[in-house]
């Protein structure tokens, strides 16, 4: 079968969208295999899986653009399970260098359908966009299934997010009838803070139960992990970061079932 294919997006940064990515990837291959593809420029998620900038070489910049073959891109992280196509340096360019190739929008797409050996043994692929509503983004909501939306419970993350919601409505249409909106999480979320709790219950007044239960909590350790190259899993498994991504794993893998059954 073939894997299940989602894209982290949010046009807003630093709104824990990487750090989502790396941590719901990593306690999901504690269980299933699971792929990430960095396709940030910044190349946080590699940084936090221990693929450090000065030892990235190709990577997903070698996929989009140069055409390499997707097998031979995949590196292993610290966490069992868990592979990753880092961010080469080169990527920043790709949005420029995108534009005048043949059929752009699908080059993803197209590369991970000619793939289909590679993947058949992955249970789930994420795709960590950038923070921005590019080439690079428009590449992975083309080539996925689904959208999950880290969102940070602050007022101009309300903004972002009907911006998203439009741009999935637009792709649907245009580019990908399978694509829709899988989720959204709550991240950064402080019960100290009254903003968070009114922008929390707001998302989910218009969401409804496209909304995880499920949130994540404002973690110093979560903070901290990415600078040792480790999820926070494995940076402090006790911490209440760390344990919130257990809840959403749990959370997810339980929406997948239903999403089966309903199916």
């Amino acid at each position: 079968m073939a894997p299940r294919i989602l894209a982290f997006a949010n046009q807003k940064g630093g709104v824990g969208k990487t750090t989502t990515a790396i941590n719901l990837a990593t306690a999901l291959a504690a269980d299933h295999k699971v792929l990430l593809l960095d396709l940030d420029p910044q190349g946080n998620a590699s940084t936090g899986l221990g693929v450090m900038r000065q030892d990235r070489a190709a990577g997903s910049y070698a996929l989009l653009v140069e055409g390499r073959q997707l097998a031979e891109l995949i590196r292993p992280t610290p966490a069992p399970g868990l592979f990753i196509v880092p961010a080469d340096p080169d990527l920043a360019g790709a949005e420029i260098e995108l534009v005048g190739l043949e059929d752009r929008e699908r080059r993803l797409a197209t590369i991970l359908a000619e793939a289909r050996g590679t993947l058949a043994t992955f249970d789930y692929v994420f795709l960590d966009c950038p923070p921005s509503l590019g080439l690079i983004t428009l590449n992975a909501l083309v080539a996925a299934d689904g959208v999950l939306v880290p969102l940070q419970t602050e007022f101009f993350a309300l903004e972002g997010i009907s911006q998203i919601t439009r741009t999935i409505d637009r792709v649907r249409r245009a580019l990908n009838p399978r694509l829709r909106l899988d989720g959204i999480v709550l991240t950064m979320v402080d019960r100290r803070n009254n903003l968070s709790e009114l922008v929390a219950n707001d998302v989910r007044g218009f969401f409804k139960d496209k909304v995880y239960e499920c949130v994540i909590p404002r973690n110093v350790r979560v903070s901290e992990a990415p600078s040792h190259g480790l999820p926070v899993l494995l940076y402090d498994f006790r911490s209440p970061g760390a344990q919130a991504y257990v809840k959403l794993a749990a959370e997810f893998l339980k929406r997948e079932r239903a999403r089966i059954r309903a199916s």
